[in-house]
């Protein structure tokens, strides 16, 4: 029997590697010589370029009107999410947009793949390493060819974990944030880290270089992709507060084994996000 999916598979893989190297010669060209004023059109620009090239390239692969598509750039422009049993595509174009700014060398392109409703696959392209990470369900999961597993780690002290502090900057939520990474930092842990991009966290629990990550107020076209490489690699992903994992939810806990996420989740000091999929308020 022929495998249905895997043509998708490969595409995605392609066109995530074709959209780093735009990502790429944007940075090395064009941010030396952008002003601070000018540096948030120049990231609102290659998200755009690159979300249209991604989305042009998988419909002129498989025809106009046949699959669906979440990308971070359509969604800011006011399109609703929703996720239905058709074949979709969640995209982030470029997760790591601060990163890209700064030349900080973690920018990532994540391109996810679910039918009725269930992840098939995951991609992220870490393009200024330039790292593929690739995942498809139950078939293992990958850096480039070689197959990566998750970390074998089951004693907190000898782990390190990954949060980020996201955009929000209201003192209730920065609040929470910190105080949750200084009780994960007390237990003690190793190591507190984030790179910065919650694609390439998630891709660095899988490949067992950290042991958990975990974040509140995430999107769904951040995450979908690792969710898929953090499974196939042997890890698992709950909710923050060890409830199943929603995709809407904005709320996200990936690790190695449940061990580690439990000790974790006990230190974590939840804030309401709306979700995703809320309804769109007209303006």
């Amino acid at each position: 029997m022929a495998d249905p999916w895997q043509n998708e598979y490969d595409f995605a893989v392609q066109v995530a590697r074709a959209a780093g190297a735009v990502i790429r010669k944007a940075g090395e060209e064009e941010i030396k010589v952008q002003t601070k004023s000018s540096t948030v059109d120049l990231v609102t620009k290659t998200d755009e370029r690159v979300e249209k090239i991604i989305i042009g390239s998988l419909k002129e692969g498989f025809g106009d009107g046949t699959h669906c598509f979440i990308g971070e750039e359509s969604v800011s422009k006011g399109e609703p999410v929703i996720l239905t049993d058709k074949p979709t595509w969640i995209i982030d174009p470029v997760d790591g947009t601060t990163n890209f700014v700064h030349g900080f060398p973690f920018v990532a392109v994540s391109i996810a793949f679910a039918v009725n409703k269930e992840l098939e696959f995951g991609v992220v392209y870490s393009c200024l390493e330039d790292k593929m990470y690739k995942a498809r369900k139950g078939k293992g999961a990958f850096c480039d060819d070689e197959q990566i597993q998750v970390s074998d780690v089951k004693d907190i002290h000898k782990s390190i974990i990954i949060s980020e502090h996201g955009t929000d900057r209201s003192v209730e939520k920065v609040t929470k944030i910190f105080s949750t990474m200084q009780k994960i930092l007390c237990i003690p842990v190793h190591g507190l880290r984030g790179s910065g991009t919650a694609a390439t966290n998630m891709c660095l629990v899988a490949s067992g270089a950290v042991e958990a990550f975990f974040e509140i107020g995430i999107h769904l076209w951040d995450i979908a992709a690792g969710v898929v490489i953090v499974r196939e690699a042997g890890g698992l992903v709950l909710d923050v507060d060890g409830g199943p994992f929603d995709l809407m939810s904005r709320r996200m806990m990936s690790a190695n084994n449940n061990v580690i996420a439990q000790r974790i989740i006990k230190e974590i000091e939840i804030f309401p996000v709306e979700r995703d999929d809320a309804p769109v308020q007209k303006k």
